[in-house]
């Protein structure tokens, strides 16, 4: 009770500073979140203290850019299909997939190979059109719209808890590489569950609350691509790409602090 209390007057203290010395950018986040959290099908209490005060916090803080974001870039369908993209992005996508089908073998036995004894690892290939892995030439290609190429692993019954990310410049494609029968298998967005044995590909908004869950006793390796959104401005959208990397690539482990990261 202590700690969770504590927890809210570090948010709400200097919320309060804020609005009696600069009302006018309080007020702006204030609104710019309940904004933001109002996308989700359902706004509940638990929905809104891990928007506000827990882990989704980043989130809120760049809601004000996100929003901008939104102004600059087609309307946000929050769940994807293949077909929603231009011609342009699909191509990509789809030569991205058809490389790790290609490579599935390889890729899984080297990831294998450095997840012993660890519960989740990350392989980037890609990192904000950074490219930061040279086994495979393809994934370091200069792509128009993608921008992020890479593997999660769970080794058995691994799950991520109930979390945003961070921004909505591009839209996270997800793969499973090695898909089963099982109930147990998923990721789960704004309370919607969608089972791998399904469809392996799912297209979505990731600022939206979401988790990956893994209850089986087998690992799940899941490729994830970030893709900028359809937009008549991608040219505004890669230019701010570009200031995103030189902030982001040096502080990725904020953002995948649970994770092992692969090499």
């Amino acid at each position: 009770m202590r700690k969770e209390i504590s927890r809210y007057l570090r948010i709400l203290i200097p919320l309060a500073i804020l609005f009696y010395l600069v009302p006018i950018i309080a007020v702006l986040f204030v609104a710019c979140g309940l904004l933001d959290i109002a996308r989700h099908r359902r706004v509940t209490r638990d929905l809104a203290k891990q928007y506000f005060f827990r882990n989704g916090l980043p989130t809120w803080l760049l809601s004000p850019f996100n929003l901008f974001l939104d102004l600059i870039s087609s309307r946000n369908k929050y769940v994807y299909r293949l077909e929603d993209f231009p011609k342009g992005h699909r191509e990509e996508i789809e030569r991205v997939l058809k490389t790790f089908d290609d490579n599935r073998d390889e890729i899984i036995g080297d990831i294998r190979k450095q997840m012993a004894g660890k519960k989740r690892g990350m392989l980037f290939y890609k990192w904000y059109d950074k490219n930061i892995n040279e086994d495979v030439p393809a994934f370091n290609e200069d792509y128009t719209y993608i921008k992020t190429i890479g593997v999660s692993v769970f080794n058995q019954k691994e799950s991520t808890s109930l979390h945003f990310g961070p921004l909505r410049l591009t839209l996270r494609v997800l793969y499973n590489l090695t898909p089963f029968k099982s109930d147990n298998v998923f990721i789960e967005v704004d309370g919607k569950k969608h089972f791998w044995h399904d469809d392996p590909l799912f297209i979505f908004d990731d600022t939206l609350q979401h988790r990956s869950i893994n209850e089986e006793d087998r690992e799940r390796y899941c490729v994830f691509v970030d893709v900028l959104r359809p937009s008549r401005f991608t040219g505004l959208q890669n230019l701010i790409m570009k200031g995103i990397q030189l902030i982001f690539i040096k502080f990725n482990g904020i953002f995948y602090k649970n994770w092992t990261f692969l090499k």
